[in-house]
């Protein structure tokens, strides 16, 4: 097992990662930047680090100080929770050239999923359902272009290879706007993401978004934990999410989960990932998979009992998953809402002190959160405060555990998403279960 390991990130994901090197014996490393000192889990490690000023280029993204913090406290390895290094593949790699082991994918495998045509391609040739599209990016070949686009069907969506959160995308409903959105698309992802490749998809106008867990050894073993619906999203970032998807026939959900683990098995994938879909018309069509740590991943947690970052903490060690195929068992529903420092209207970030904070309880429920009466939400990062988790051996019973606990969370001093999550879980459409990605962008601009 590992004996130190240094945690690069901050707020609810540090401090969740703390409490799993905890439970294993594990000594822990925090690192923080002159704004986060008295977050909760610097408090609780066994040593902290200071690694810059208040911001993130400066400080949770400087791979030199980060490495250099490991050097000076004799940790083994790097756990990146998400966000920030997560998904950096120079940053893996500059770790494991460091002589230190990073907790995730190997770096090459992070740069092969980083790269969406290449991802893409890889998912193909394993047997991964994909969206049909171009199988590649696009060329200087415009007849080529326009044909390909005919034979795919209108709408068409144009992605930058290098895209994320949203950015880099762009809908075409008819031929004679396809190649001005084309060069378009391609100079914003020039700018944004350094790279003017795109690729070519068919749109899909009204899919949920499902996404599989996997876990790999690195080795050549892998299993899945089942889907999560995470549908319920604005401006492409994620609100509430639940486990399992509601209303997809077993056998096609059993069916795409067993080629993403075919998929992982095949490209010796180590340490936990997420396969991420559009589901429309009973099919499954790949879009990207995510190389770190989920944000939503305790709801996965709740319904198979695998704790998913200890299995990341096993892996990094060299031992073997705890756990076969066989022995997960998916039981009851789980829903996570994400509680952020923002004007629940407005969207406005909201940060400053926290006066007086209550978690809520009783059967099913979990917080993760780093909040405290007293602490002070800085304005320099992701708005995300605490994640509220409920649990039921139904949806409907975690659905109103969820409203209760909502009922009951405080927090007072800064403006929170709350009241957004106590209308969204009593949103009769989204009770009904299986609401589309634009359903609460719909509901927001109604």
């Amino acid at each position: 097992m590992l004996e130190k390991v240094l945690i690069a990130n901050r707020g609810e994901i540090a401090l969740r990662v703390l409490r799993a090197c905890k439970e294993l014996g594990i000594k822990t490393v925090a690192v923080h930047s002159t704004a986060d000192q008295d977050l909760m889990h610097v408090r609780l490690s066994d040593e902290s680090v200071c690694i810059g000023p208040p911001s993130a280029t400066e400080s949770y993204l400087n791979i030199p100080a980060i490495i250099s913090a490991m050097e000076v406290t004799d940790a083994d390895a790097v756990h990146p929770g998400y966000g920030f290094l997560a998904e950096n593949a120079d940053f893996a790699e500059q770790v494991e050239n460091s002589g230190f082991i990073f907790i995730g994918p190997k770096a090459e495998t992070i740069r092969a999923m980083g790269d969406k045509v290449s991802a893409i391609e890889i998912m193909r040739d394993a047997g991964v359902p994909t969206v049909p599209g171009s199988n590649g990016p696009l060329d200087d070949n415009n007849d080529r272009t326009l044909e390909l686009a005919k034979q795919i069907g209108y709408p068409v969506i144009i992605k930058a290879a290098a895209g994320g959160g949203g950015r880099g995308m762009r809908v075409v409903h008819n031929e004679a706007a396809l190649l001005k959105a084309i060069y378009v698309t391609q100079s914003e992802a020039k700018s944004f993401f350094g790279s003017g490749v795109v690729y070519l998809e068919k749109f899909l106008e009204n899919p949920r978004h499902v996404e599989i867990q996997v876990i790999g050894d690195g080795n050549g073993d892998a299993v899945h934990l089942g889907d999560r619906d995470c549908s319920l999203q604005r401006r492409h970032q994620k609100v509430l999410e639940e486990a399992p998807a509601p209303g997809i026939p077993d056998d096609i959900r059993n069916a795409v989960a067993k080629t993403c683990v075919d998929a992982c098995k095949k490209m010796k994938y180590r340490g936990a990932g997420t396969l991420e879909f559009l589901y429309q018309d009973e099919k499954f069509y790949f879009i990207e998979m995510n190389t770190r740590v989920q944000v939503e991943h305790p709801v996965t947690e709740m319904i198979t009992n695998v704790d998913i970052v200890r299995e990341q903490l096993r892996i990094a060690s060299g031992l073997p998953l705890s756990v076969t195929q066989e022995d997960i068992v998916q039981r009851g529903h789980s829903f996570e809402c994400r509680i952020n420092a923002e004007d629940p209207a407005s969207f406005i970030p909201s940060p400053g002190k926290v006066n007086l904070f209550h978690a809520p309880g009783g059967p099913g429920i979990r917080v993760d959160s780093h909040l405290y009466s007293g602490y002070t939400v800085p304005p320099y990062y992701d708005s995300l405060i605490a994640k509220l988790i409920s649990y039921g051996s139904t949806r409907e019973q975690a659905l109103t555990r969820m409203q209760t606990a909502l009922d009951e969370i405080l927090i007072d001093g800064i403006k929170s998403n709350t009241a957004l999550q106590r209308d969204l879980v009593r949103d009769s459409e989204f009770q009904k279960g299986g609401v589309n990605i634009h359903y609460l962008e719909h509901k927001l601009n109604s």
